[in-house]
């Protein structure tokens, strides 16, 4: 199990698991997780815009969260949980994502962005113990894109990648630790 690097004292609904800033993952999560993923602008500006099925789902998370080398964390804001944060050091550099709940967080939806990066970036230079991180956004996600300047990761290089079968330009991100 991934140690919790922030500690809150709120309890959420999952049968005990106390939320914290982030948390791994549990079961309990699964379904959660696959709605908020299938919100259509969460996949407007994915790599794979299809809806996601639920066997599909449930492959995938099972892979994800028995895999040492990928880590699957649960950002809660407030005490709720708010959306995923996904790590894989199975390349170097490490790789990451990340989606928010945009629905139930509505107008909260920039702020817990900001705090969702900010923990996502502490725990992967300090839990995790990387030097380096990496990550893709479609270069039409300007705003993720902007939000990872924001937070010292710089832009590398630009390529064409099929998104469901359609030419997409995708911008690599890293940044070091610092």
């Amino acid at each position: 199990m991934v140690p919790s690097i922030r500690v809150l004292t709120v309890t959420s609904d999952l049968k005990g698991v106390v939320c914290r800033m982030l948390r791994a993952a549990v079961d309990a999560d699964r379904d959660t997780v696959l709605v908020w993923r299938n919100h259509p602008e969460v996949r407007r500006v994915s790599l794979s815009t299809h809806v996601i099925g639920a066997e599909e789902h449930a492959r995938w998370w099972t892979a994800a969260t028995t895999d040492p080398a990928r880590h699957v964390l649960i950002f809660c804001d407030d005490g709720v949980p708010a959306g995923v944060v996904l790590f894989d050091l199975r390349r170097d550099p490490a790789v990451w994502s990340f989606y928010l709940d945009v629905a139930g967080l509505g107008a909260a939806l920039l702020p817990a962005w900001m705090r969702l990066e900010r923990e996502a970036v502490a725990y992967a230079f300090g839990e995790l113990g990387l030097d380096r991180l990496g990550g893709e956004a479609l270069a039409s996600n300007r705003q993720v894109l902007a939000l990872h300047r924001r937070f010292g990761f710089r832009e590398l290089r630009r390529y064409e990648r099929l998104v469901d079968g359609t030419p997409q330009t995708v911008v690599w991100t890293e940044r070091g630790r610092q």
